[in-house]
């Protein structure tokens, strides 16, 4: 009996892989030069060799050392043993998951290992900021908010949007590992009117935030009824909302500002209301609003910042993977927008097609970032992109948004620093990031990587395709893509009302 001392090396990703909570996420590793795995020994698993993940030995999945936290919860993906190429999936990711894990493949004697890193990343619930009391010349306000993770960062902000760089912070962790954060600031200008508390996730680049209107009365040195103000609290023992200041209306006239702009707050929710629900019904205000506040950019694909590995149409709107490409795990095939964008509103839509059983990805990056072999796509490498994904990045349209979009818009607000992204088909919001302020100039993004997907940037975003404008494209012949366009990428109305004003503020 012979044993195999063939020689090999373990690759795991060069980068951290993030995951949010409750989704599903791949750790892959593969062995170099390729060869056949599926009667090697794999094992992934944390800090110690006895702490396994997930065992594969002998053709099946071992259960006898594996942690009781993850007993039923992953799982071997085997689609590419063959190639050298394996995974381990964890289902319903959770905070604990968070850290370095170890793949581990032996053949007979010989064995090698590499570390793969996973960031797991939630956001939690909006901040509550309410009003404590006075704080000697000032005004107490508190902000919280829970079930984030990791810890978050928080930042006030006055109505003006400088930043207040003083405030305390207190910070815990239930049994699930999510971070609950109190943040205390004193304020002290009376004029300050609005002050601003967002809680801002730093992996996904998501924030929530929640303002609170102080009223002038409420200072120290501008009210004679601090000691009653005192007095009550003290004997309620609990904290007074915005609102509270109505308990001092009758004595001072300044109240008065404050009722008014209380009643305008009111009557712009109410307006909000029923502009939601007109919105909604795609009606004619949400077509009109986005024509106002958004422009439709004219997007073509610059073919020379394309992959080798991509098809780029004649017409420089559809790309798709050349036949010739072979999958790898850790090959990104990247193309950007001919055009980068860097101030004001636009938006784009792309058709996908064949999206079912292949990676893809579109949004917003940098120029400058990084689009070699394997790379993350993430905030904090300068891309902003939604898509579809086996082993990487976020988010997960495969994961969280069902049935995946066939069309896709690309809502980019540089104003007021956000992206988001629609089903264009039904008009809902799929996601949306925070934009930082350095984010510089964008560029539109397309990446491809597996199947037999298609991106397709839609013509006459905002009015119907002519046949005029079609016979135009017919006589300049293009791609196969490209004589389907006019069809995949007609106007829609309906869907295209959706108001972005709406899009969830994460």
């Amino acid at each position: 009996m012979s044993v195999s001392t063939e020689e090999f090396m373990v690759i795991g990703p060069s980068e951290p892989i993030v995951a949010v909570l409750g989704a599903d996420i791949t750790l892959p590793c593969l062995v170099s030069p390729a060869m056949d795995v599926e009667n090697m020994e794999l094992r992934w698993f944390r800090s110690k060799f006895s702490e396994a993940v997930l065992i594969y030995q002998n053709q099946r999945e071992q259960t006898e050392e594996q942690l009781a936290q993850y007993r039923g919860r992953t799982s071997l993906v085997k689609d590419f043993l063959i190639q050298g190429e394996a995974a381990v999936r964890i289902h319903n990711v959770q905070a604990f998951d968070n850290g370095l894990y170890t793949c581990f493949f032996r053949m007979g004697i010989f064995h090698e290992e590499a570390s793969v890193e996973l960031k797991v990343a939630g956001v939690g619930s909006a901040p509550q900021v309410h009003i404590t009391g006075p704080e000697k010349d000032g005004v107490r306000v508190v902000c919280m908010a829970s079930g984030w993770f990791p810890k978050p960062q928080v930042q006030w902000r006055a109505l003006s949007g400088e930043k207040f760089l003083t405030f305390s912070e207190t910070q815990a962790q239930d049994a699930a590992g999510l971070f609950t954060i109190e943040a205390t600031l004193v304020v002290r200008d009376s004029s300050s009117g609005n002050v601003t508390c967002s809680i801002l996730n730093p992996i996904l680049g998501q924030e929530k935030a929640m303002a609170i209107f102080i009223p002038e009365p409420f200072f120290p040195q501008s009210s004679p009824w601090k000691p009653v103000f005192m007095v009550i609290l003290t004997v309620l023992m609990l904290p007074i909302p915005g609102a509270a200041f109505y308990i001092m209306r009758e004595h001072t006239a300044k109240l008065q500002e404050t009722q008014e702009w209380e009643k305008l707050h009111r009557e712009k929710e109410e307006v909000q209301q029923i502009k939601e629900e007109a919105l909604k019904a795609r009606g004619k205000a949400g077509q009109d609003w986005r024509k106002e506040k958004f422009q439709a950019w004219s997007v073509s694909l610059d073919p020379e910042s394309a992959h080798s590995s991509l098809d780029v149409s004649d017409d420089k709107t559809s790309v798709t993977l050349k036949d010739s490409t072979k999958y790898t795990e850790f090959g990104f095939y990247s193309i950007l927008g001919h055009e980068g964008i860097t101030s004001g509103c636009c938006y784009w839509e792309v058709e996908i097609r064949n999206a079912e059983g292949s990676e893809w990805a579109l949004g917003v990056c940098r120029r400058d970032v990084e689009r070699k072999d394997w790379y993350q796509e993430s905030p904090e490498n300068g891309f902003w992109v939604v898509g579809m994904y086996s082993f990487s990045s976020l988010p997960y349209i495969s994961e969280h948004f069902v049935p995946i979009p066939k069309r896709v818009g690309v809502f980019l607000d540089l104003k007021e620093g956000d992206v988001s992204f629609y089903n264009m088909t039904d008009g809902s919001h799929l996601f949306s990031f925070s934009l930082a302020s350095s984010s510089g100039t964008l560029f539109p993004y397309f990446r491809l990587r597996e199947g037999d997907v298609s991106l397709t940037i839609c013509s006459g975003v905002g009015a119907p395709t002519t046949s005029r404008q079609r016979g135009r494209q017919r006589e300049r012949g293009g791609s196969r893509l490209l004589s389907e366009q006019s069809r995949m990428c007609g106007w829609i109305p309906g869907p295209r009302d959706h108001d972005p004003s709406q899009r969830q503020r994460l």
